[in-house]
């Protein structure tokens, strides 16, 4: 839970232990080292987490009995650990790793050589061929490990059957998985060498599979469309695992985005979490039916999800004055378990958190959430901020944000803004802006600014605008279309879009929404107005952005200021 940042610039994550009744709440681990990914063995007599613990260069597998004592580390990989599970038998532990060879740095370092379509990706850095990820079996009491799947493709999202026979993984085995968004669900048993059975066929991406508690069904998402966009909306499919009938859909009526797929303990229902309108709710899929009930809501935002008992849940929720904490849902009532954000928030004065609906010039309804400080009178007017979400597929929720509730400390009302492209109102709100960046989101953000102005919220001659991401490049278009803002901050956004074709990570995004710049270059052109536009804007402007930032590099931010400053 907590997480304290040290003078070394380190996180450190321990993991505690709390009774379902709520009254017990221990702290398992207090190294001076980061704990995460913990996970209780299937007879709940020992707790497994990864740990890089003991100046370790690669992240380790622990094991550690709950009566207590140190943890014993049971790994000793030389590469990354992805994710790990535990066999029903608890014998064996299923590992997702990137290859076992050893990765150690000789002292002149190698040419990074390159032949893929896709070389960069945030945090990796640049890809290449020779790092497949692959599922391997470790076994707990010899730590003998045993391959389980090689060859030139990634092997992701590896899940047990119940029954322990089979593993359910995911895998793009096209001509070249750079230039598509295909992936497909596949079935093995659960011992080396044993040929993958393909369940899925469908050309878009199918993914986090969970087996039923009877391993006869998969539970997955599936892409809204075969081919690539980035304003996808996954949709709740289940398949029988034997893959003698096609798969059904379960959500695709429902035009939300779903996730956290949870089987309720008898097999008959699935459980996800649905991003709507401002809100993060658990929702309840009968499998017989297809029906949809809200299990728990509201004013809130459901960030993780697990079955207890009939009609009783685990799952994690914050509000918007409360941090994430862990909840006991309870026939659809939620009861906190836990208490580790209260010595945080009891110091703090709060802002008021609203929602409110704007008009575009347009028509178009938006929905918004509004942070006004503490103590001040609901008819003041205040120096407004617009701050701007990135994405641009999320939304702003009724969750706890603490960059908005700081910036209010300091005095402003600050205004999130779910413009056109955001998720939560459909697929169509959110695909509407493909290839027609910074027109639809402008004209819903400059609605709301009327309409908190009009409201006597919001100073007209105060307000500022700022963002990240697609939010620092809707701030540019915002500066680059009018001169209300007394202010703004734009994090890591972009100027001259072509100038990005190869630069990030998007060149899927680039080649299939806005085309080859050698044959769609007004496109480009279009979308670029505030860098060639620079001379319209008037606003003063504080430019930020990742040095090392690989998902929106440094070269836009260093155009829209070195525009300004030219």
């Amino acid at each position: 839970f907590p997480v304290t940042i040290t003078a070394q610039n380190k996180r450190n994550t321990d993991i505690w232990m709390v009774s379902w009744d709520g009254k017990q709440n221990i702290q398992l681990t207090n190294s001076p080292d980061g704990e995460s990914q913990p996970r209780w063995s299937p007879d709940g007599k020992y707790l497994s987490f990864v740990s890089s613990r003991n100046g370790e260069t690669n992240a380790q597998i622990w094991l550690m009995n709950r009566l207590g004592g140190e943890g014993k580390k049971l790994t000793n990989l030389k590469t990354n650990l992805m994710d790990y599970s535990w066999s029903p038998d608890g014998k064996k532990i299923l590992m997702t790793i990137k290859t076992l060879a050893d990765t150690s740095k000789p002292k002149t370092p190698k040419p990074i050589v390159i032949d893929r379509y896709k070389f960069k990706q945030d945090v990796v850095g640049y890809i290449t061929k020779r790092d497949p990820i692959h599922l391997y079996l470790l076994d707990v009491a010899s730590n003998k490990i045993d391959t389980l799947t090689s060859g030139e493709f990634d092997q992701t999202g590896a899940v047990f059957s119940p029954d322990g026979r089979q593993i359910a993984f995911v895998s793009n085995t096209t001509a070249d998985p750079d230039r598509n968004i295909n992936t497909d669900i596949f079935v093995m048993e659960a011992k080396p060498k044993a040929p993958a059975r393909q369940l899925t066929k469908w050309p878009g991406e199918d993914e986090s599979p969970v087996w039923s508690p009877d391993s006869k069904t998969i539970a997955y998402l599936s892409s809204s469309t075969e081919g690539y966009t980035a304003y996808q909306q996954m949709i709740l499919h289940v398949v029988d695992a034997s893959g003698t009938s096609a798969p059904k859909p379960l959500s695709k009526s429902l035009d939300r985005p779903v996730s956290n797929i949870k089987f309720t303990k008898d097999g008959s229902q699935i459980a996800v979490l649905i991003s709507d309108d401002r809100e993060r709710y658990i929702g309840q899929f009968n499998l017989a039916t297809g029906a949809l009930t809200k299990v728990a809501g509201g004013k809130k935002a459901y960030s993780a999800l697990q079955a207890h008992s009939p009609n009783s849940w685990l799952a994690a929720m914050s509000e918007p004055q409360l941090p994430t904490e862990l909840y006991a849902v309870e026939n659809g009532v939620p009861r906190r378990l836990t208490k580790h954000q209260d010595e945080f928030v009891a110091p703090l004065e709060l802002s008021t958190v609203e929602g409110f609906s704007s008009t575009s010039v347009d028509g178009a309804n938006v929905s918004s959430i509004a942070f006004r400080p503490a103590g001040v009178s609901a008819t003041q007017k205040l120096p407004t901020l617009f701050y701007i979400h990135g994405g641009p597929v999320a939304q702003d929720e009724y969750g706890f944000d603490l960059t908005r509730q700081m910036l209010s400390g300091a005095g402003y009302m600050v205004v999130g803004v779910n413009y056109r492209g955001s998720s939560g109102r459909g697929w169509e709100y959110s695909k509407t802006i493909s290839a027609d960046w910074g027109n639809k989101e402008v004209k819903d953000i400059h609605g709301a600014v009327d309409y908190v102005v009009a409201k006597g919220w919001a100073d007209k001659d105060k307000l500022g605008i700022v963002g990240w991401s697609y939010g620092g490049m809707l701030t540019d278009y915002l500066i680059a279309t009018d001169t209300r803002f007394k202010a703004a901050s734009s994090g890591a956004g972009v100027a001259m879009v072509s100038s990005l074709y190869g630069v990030d990570q998007y060149i899927n995004q680039y080649y299939n929404e806005l085309g080859a710049p050698w044959k769609n270059i007004d496109r480009y052109l279009k979308i670029s107005y505030p860098f060639l536009q620079a001379d319209k804007i008037k606003t003063p402007t504080q430019f930020m952005v990742g040095e090392k930032d690989f998902n929106v590099p440094s070269v836009g931010t260093e155009q829209m200021y070195q525009a300004l400053r030219s």
